[in-house]
């Protein structure tokens, strides 16, 4: 194997050790949780920090494996549930849409730059499609299942009395990925996030 070859696959593997780390942050954090219709859990201050600290790639792929992890069985998702009815279910658009924070932060961080402006709004931005997803799906399945449901009153339970909470996640993930970006970037191959 020569030097460049060996230096490719050591970046493949350093990649996908950050993205299975990125995978167990969310998962760890999603596990401190509080009940609720839709659990109350630390989940979105962890992927706004993976994807903060890994880039797009990596940390829609972190995004990407959690969600196979609970679906295959797991025990990740918040109150250590997981499994095909757990993303099938009224909640289950609100897990899948994690992706789409992901996608916009990727896809945006990558055409524009990571710059902070930039790194603002394609969370802001993921953060409502994934309000919109997930209500939709909500609305969706309910129907399915048990009958029609508003979707103001499904606004009013699954998403309003998150967007305070998920602004202030964002804005502590900013704090704390501006503290630990610069003492990981010593790392010679994380800093290509």
């Amino acid at each position: 194997m020569t030097t460049t070859a060996s230096s490719k696959q050591k970046i493949r593997i350093f990649d996908l050790v950050l993205t299975a780390l990125g995978a167990v942050l969310i998962t760890v954090c999603s596990w401190i949780s509080i009940p609720a219709a839709v659990p109350f859990s630390m989940q979105t201050f962890a992927i706004f920090l993976v994807l903060l600290l890994l880039g797009g790639k990596r940390g829609t792929g972190s995004l990407l494996l959690y969600i196979l992890l609970g679906a295959f069985g797991v025990p990740v998702f918040s109150g250590f549930t997981a499994g095909p009815g757990r993303l099938l279910g009224v909640t289950g658009g609100y897990i899948v849409g994690f992706l789409l924070i992901g996608l916009v932060y990727w896809l945006l961080t990558s055409v524009i730059g990571n710059k902070t402006w930039v790194m603002i709004v394609s969370l802001c931005l993921g953060l409502v499609l994934l309000y919109l997803f997930g209500t939709l799906w909500y609305v969706l399945v309910y129907s399915r299942q048990t009958g029609n449901v508003g979707i103001l009153s499904v606004l009013s339970t699954c998403v309003f009395p998150f967007v305070l909470p998920d602004l202030l996640k964002m804005g502590l993930a900013f704090l704390l990925a501006n503290r630990l970006l610069p003492v990981l970037a010593k790392i010679h191959l994380f800093s290509d996030r």
